[in-house]
Formats: C-alpha cells, structure tokens, sequence
C-alpha cells in the first residue's frame, strides 16, 4: 500500500505524554473534553492507545502517519477477520480477543488494531478488554513498567501486548472447564429444562470461544515464522512468538477437550432422560395392561343382559376376587418376565 507524505503534529496534543524522568504524567486534549488518544513515549518508543476511535482519532493518525484509508476504514468498521497487511513503512495487525458477559452469559470477541512502525505502536480497541487499559495505564504510570515494555524494539512491545491477552484467556477457559464440571455433577443429581438451558449456554459460549481463538492461531504463526520485515527487531521473533503459539495451542487444546466433554455430557444426559422416559413410558404401560381386563369384566356385567350370579348376594364378592386375582397373576408374570 502506498503511503502519504505528512507533516508530523506535535503528539502532546492528542493525548497523554510520558517520558522517562517525569514523575506525573502530563495530559492534554487538543478537542477540550475526554481524550480518548493517550500516548506514551520511552527511549524512542511511542506507545500509542486509542480507545473507542472516533473521527478525530482518524483524522491524527491519517495526518500524523499517513496510514491507508482501506486500514482506517477497519479500525472504524470494528468487524474485520484477523489479518496482517504489511506496508513499506508499517505493518497492520486485526487480533480478537474473548470477553465474558457475566449478567449476560454471553462471550463476544474484542476487537485489537495494531499498526506497528519502526519506532512506534498503535493500539486501536473498544476499551473493553482491561487487561490491555490496564497494561497502558501501568506503562503511564511506572517507570518500571515503561522499562520492561518498551525498553526495546517495536516488535518486543507487540510481543509484550498480545502475550498478555492471550494469558487472558486462560481464566475464561479455566471457568468455562468450572461451569462444565457443575453440568457434570447437575446430570447425575438433577434432571428438567435447567440443566438442558446449561448446557446449551456452556456450549454457545464454547463455540464462541472456538471462534474467536481459531484464526489467531494463524497470524501468531506468521509472526513466529515472518515476524515483521518492516520493523526493526532486538528480539528473536521466533522464540518469542513461539512462546505465544505455546500458549495459543494450549488453550486450543483446552477447548479441544472441553468439546469433546461437553458433547459426552450431552449425550449422557440425552440418554439419562430417554432412560428417565422410557421409566415413565414401561410403568404407565403396566397400569394401562392391568386396567385392560379389568375394564373388560366391569363392561360385561354392567351390560343389562341376563349374566351368572346376577341376583346373587355375593356377585359383587365374586367379580371383585376375580379382578384382584387377574392383578395379582399379571403382577407376577410381568415379575417372571423382569419386565418390572
């Protein structure tokens, strides 16, 4: 993609400045209300955090850096796959990340943009995900921070960003694996419509999960084996992001066997309550075959034809021991049988 010559505007005007050395943070906002453009500077590096862009947040970075306006047409649009579009002066990363809904159960993906320069990185987000608010916030805040971030290339930074949001996804699959064990323990104690409702929640929150972590896997990979030509590397791209595949791998498998214990706890509960049923179904049907005949007596003697021991005084003794005796002798063929 082509760039475009710009005239570079002083960064303190569009957000927060730190450098090394200062003791408080200085903040500014060129619009006079809430900056939604922080930026922080160390030894050359410039980490630039952009939370919910906006039009003036588009307008800086097309004027400061002169980025393609396919690319800040996809940090406005916020819907785009995962991909990494690699320029003369730049690289361009789209990254999702899961975020949980506690009052909601829902698990949605968050969207990260990345442009990486050759002294600069630009985090573009939803300001959903804390862990990366946090991570800016800290580097803002503490000298020590800013040194283990960004005392080193371009290319560390972004390796320090995106390992930490992939750690934080382990305690979404850590409660995922907990809700799926309290499924476990519901099927062989409890049964109805509230256990079915769980399990088709754990699992629309697993097939999220899937989703969002499956294309990952492919631009980390190409991080790992490419890195990124365009931006000046202290850091072997392969150890480093292979570190990351690690970690990207393990919670793929994670969610692998939580699939796979999930689809059994389906079935197990798919044949608990078809057993359950068929329960019901055999014993309504042993009183439906015990009633039969009975029926079958109590109609013929209540037809008004000329019967045996109609004027009988022990007609109704009579009628009802051949009616208990019917019970009982279909009670134990059925028992013979081990059909109850």
């Amino acid at each position: 993609m082509a760039t475009h010559k710009r005239k570079p505007l002083p960064i303190a005007s569009a957000g927060r400045l730190v450098r090394p050395g200062n003791s408080r943070a200085r903040k500014a906002d060129a619009t006079g209300g809430a900056s939604r453009l922080q930026v922080v500077v160390h030894d050359g590096l410039r980490w630039i955090d952009i939370r919910k862009p906006g039009p003036q947040e588009i307008e800086y970075l097309r004027n400061e850096f002169g980025f393609h306006e396919l690319l800040l047409d996809d940090v406005i649009s916020r819907t785009q796959r995962p991909k990494i579009d690699i320029d003369d002066d730049y690289a361009f990363l789209v990254m999702h990340f899961p975020v949980h809904n506690k009052e909601t159960r829902v698990t949605t993906a968050s969207e990260v943009d990345f442009f990486v320069g050759r002294d600069y990185v630009i985090t573009a987000h939803d300001g959903v995900l804390r862990p990366l608010g946090g991570m800016f916030d800290q580097a803002a805040k503490s000298e020590d921070a800013r040194e283990a971030m960004m005392s080193q290339s371009p290319l560390h930074l972004l390796y320090y960003v995106i390992d930490r949001l992939v750690d934080y996804c382990f305690p979404i699959v850590n409660r995922l694996s907990e809700r799926i064990e309290t499924i476990e323990d519901a099927i062989f104690n409890s049964s109805g419509l509230r256990t079915v409702q769980e399990i088709s929640v754990v699992r629309r929150d697993l097939i999220a999960l899937r989703r969002i972590m499956k294309p990952q896997l492919a631009i980390i990979s190409q991080l790992e084996h490419r890195g990124l030509p365009v931006v000046r590397s202290d850091i072997e791209a392969d150890v480093y992001f292979g570190d990351v595949a690690d970690h990207l791998a393990k919670i793929w498998d994670s969610l692998d066997d939580l699939k796979e214990v999930l689809d059994g706890l389906s079935d197990t509960f798919d044949s608990l309550a078809s057993h359950r049923l068929n329960e019901v179904i055999k014993a309504l049907t042993v009183i439906s075959v015990i009633i039969l005949p009975l029926t079958l007596i109590t109609s013929i003697f209540g037809m008004n034809v000329p019967l045996p021991y109609e004027h009988s005084p022990y007609a109704l003794v009579i009628i009802s021991a051949l009616m208990l005796a019917i019970i009982v002798g279909m009670i134990l063929v059925f028992r013979m049988r081990r059909w109850i």
